[in-house]
């Protein structure tokens, strides 16, 4: 099934109004969730919806609540998300943080006691489309093993990084694991295998059987060693810049609140011209595009140019929609 994005944004605005938004904050958390689900990430979109809106309802993210600052040192500041929406508090925080860079060259927002940012992509994209280079990541509840460890003990800690590039925004956001449990919820609901093995079963060999993982939670982490180290040092690197919780006083809350994020952003008009920039990323492009693909007529993308082609569909036939969770919430905004 498929709804135009404008009405798909209108509905999640008139949900969050009744349940104690403003309608600008309303408008930007709205425009967050219709976008990740137009670009093709209904896991942190529309399928995520009804579990925010959970969240509002028990206390966990409270609307009224607004960042504020704790301390600045020059390019760098720290400040408290007051365990407000997560969504806006990362577009705050990386417009801020641009802000920063636009004086400094390089800008950088430490924000703690704030919550789930949905998709962290979102946040590079603002940055991108706007010229700036970007590194922002978050931490999580305790939900992945380290490599060797049965149980876990380190968090998904999602990691973005974007550059705008001539054709658009260049943008990887990766959790550290081999799919978000996002991912494994949606391929779940959809009845598909993974494409790659993403973790274990429960008797400890690799599935891409989404539902065996989500049993066991034994994610695997990318890169296995690699991913989980840099799981556990991007922790200690936001938990000191921002004062904030790291994973495991993450993990000893009722709900996965209180998150620490950084929002770093680079001016590059302040280190290159213009059209050096350009250059640059043009030469970067046609290099990648020159190697040969293992399989003939089957392209490969640069990180954030599929999600750009899916959103283009989308916008012009409309966006694909879980019906059952469609209804669901046309009925809770009609209440």
């Amino acid at each position: 099934m498929r709804v135009p994005y404008g009405e798909l944004k209108s509905l999640f605005e008139a949900i969050l109004v009744k349940k104690g938004f403003t309608p600008e904050k309303a408008e930007v958390a709205a425009g967050v969730f219709a976008d990740n689900s137009c670009d093709g990430v209904a896991s942190h979109g529309l399928n995520r919806f009804p579990r925010f809106v959970s969240y509002i309802e028990s206390g966990s993210v409270d609307p009224k609540a607004e960042p504020e600052l704790e301390a600045a040192f020059g390019a760098l500041e720290r400040w408290n998300g007051n365990i407000g929406v997560g969504c806006t508090n990362a577009a705050f925080g990386i417009t801020r943080a641009m802000e920063l860079a636009a004086q400094h060259g390089v800008g950088c927002v430490a924000m703690r006691s704030t919550n789930h940012w949905m998709r962290g992509g979102t946040y590079g994209l603002m940055a991108a489309r706007a010229g700036y280079a970007a590194i922002c990541w978050t931490n999580t509840t305790a939900n992945v093993p380290a490599w060797g460890a049965k149980s876990c003990n380190v968090g998904n800690n999602p990691l973005v990084m974007a550059y705008p590039g001539p054709e658009g925004p260049m943008v990887m956001d990766g959790a550290l694991a081999q799919y978000s449990y996002g991912a494994l919820e949606a391929a779940k609901l959809d009845g598909r295998e993974l494409p790659f093995p993403g973790g274990f079963d429960r008797d400890g060999k690799l599935t891409a059987d989404p539902s065996a993982i989500l049993e066991t939670q034994r994610v695997l982490p990318i890169g296995l060693w690699k991913g989980s180290g840099y799981a556990l040092l991007l922790d200690a690197i936001g938990a000191a810049l921002s004062g904030g919780l790291t994973v495991p006083d993450v993990g000893r809350r009722a709900d996965e609140t209180a998150l620490t994020q950084v929002f770093i952003a680079i001016s590059l008009d302040k280190t290159n011209s213009r059209g050096e920039v350009s250059a640059m990323g043009e030469r970067l492009l046609r290099d990648f595009r020159a190697a040969e693909p293992t399989e003939e007529g089957k392209p490969f993308f640069y990180p954030g140019e599929k999600a750009a082609r899916t959103r283009r569909e989308n916008l012009e036939l409309g966006v694909p929609v879980n019906e059952e969770i469609w209804n669901a919430l046309k009925a809770e905004a009609a209440k």
